[in-house]
């Protein structure tokens, strides 16, 4: 019997989560995996972006309602101010009367990875808004040539997929682009006991990546050693991951020294408050941490035993504490439901 066509749905809604980056990042950049390769070690998290999508009625006066944290309503595609929403569109060749609706559990510009995010959870919706099923693959790649190819944003590929995929993976990052994604095998109770251990702190931050990668990326000739030991700081922490129950002193041994070498990349990858902040968690008793993403802002994290964490916590009472958890799933289409 011959496969009938899948029904294209009214409205689509996605979930797509955010990431943390343990260690590797900078080397997902083109400018250093071309030498060589890269390696990044991150996870899903239990924090999202969410997509929504429908065919735009004609009773309203635009053909195209973009909602974030503004509200486009324009005549066509090329009009469309958001490049990420504007260049999803024009791929997948989706035409207007259109709607689309976005809205995260945290703010942009964090170092979570939300732009990504946001591309790979749009482009799942579209593909799905066209009755079209596509793999995590499919997504990152559509994703990375949106965001680096098209807009030429000084960005690297590990965002995309981790946001495609989910789960906590070793990423490689190849010569030519390929990228080969290894998800951990690791038990529930390493994973329970990483994310027990692990803090994450607002710094009330914001802040545009791409200033920083821009800088990043200008000296990559000239920090390539720092890049190699960040690369393997990223695979000492895949083996220690599979070799056994969570260790959380080494664990965040290897990210701070990931940090200390990543705050020498660029000039404006750290600065004083958040040195300041930082040492504050180590003396309280973090083992060690990191800013999440480019840097400059956004998310603090670090790895603190249970008994250690009041400590850390009234050590850095001026910041907003956002509990994570793991995420297994990439992102998903929640209506219409997907098996």
């Amino acid at each position: 019997m011959a496969n009938l066509p899948r029904p294209i749905p009214r409205l689509v809604v996605t979930r797509t989560p955010l990431r943390v980056s343990f260690a590797g990042g900078g080397t997902d950049l083109p400018d250093f995996y071309e030498r060589d390769h890269g390696a990044v070690l991150s996870t899903a998290i239990d924090k999202y972006i969410y997509v929504t999508v429908k065919r735009h009625s004609e009773l309203f006066n635009e053909p195209i309602r973009i909602n974030y944290s503004i509200t486009e309503m324009v005549d066509s595609i090329g009009d469309i101010k958001n490049h990420i929403a504007r260049e999803s569109l024009r791929l997948l060749k989706v035409d207007p009367p259109i709607y689309i609706s976005t809205v995260g559990d945290l703010p942009a510009m964090t170092g979570l990875g939300g732009s990504s995010s946001f591309a790979v959870g749009l482009l799942h919706a579209l593909h799905a808004f066209r009755g079209e099923r596509v793999s995590p693959g499919q997504l990152a790649e559509e994703a990375t040539h949106i965001e680096i190819n098209v807009l030429n944003e000084p960005i690297g590929k590990q965002d995309q997929y981790a946001a495609a995929f989910g789960g906590l993976n070793y990423f490689r990052f190849n010569p030519g682009g390929g990228v080969t994604v290894e998800p951990l095998r690791v038990s529930n109770e390493f994973l329970d006991a990483l994310f027990d251990h692990a803090l994450m702190f607002w710094t009330g931050i914001q802040r545009n990546a791409s200033s920083v990668l821009t800088e990043q990326k200008q000296n990559i000739p000239a920090k390539l050693e720092f890049l190699s030991r960040i690369r393997a700081h990223a695979s000492e922490l895949q083996k220690l991951a599979t070799s056994g129950p969570f260790d959380p002193a080494t664990f965040g041994r290897v990210l701070h020294e990931s940090w200390q070498l990543k705050r020498q990349l660029a000039s404006t990858i750290s600065s004083q408050e958040i040195d300041v902040l930082y040492e504050r968690a180590k003396k309280a008793g973090a083992e060690g941490g990191k800013i999440c993403g480019a840097g400059n802002g956004g998310f603090l994290l670090f790895i603190v035993p249970p008994e250690k964490q009041p400590a850390v916590r009234q050590a850095l009472a001026s910041l907003l504490e956002v509990p994570i958890r793991f995420e297994v799933h990439g992102s998903r289409v929640l209506l219409p439901f997907e098996h």
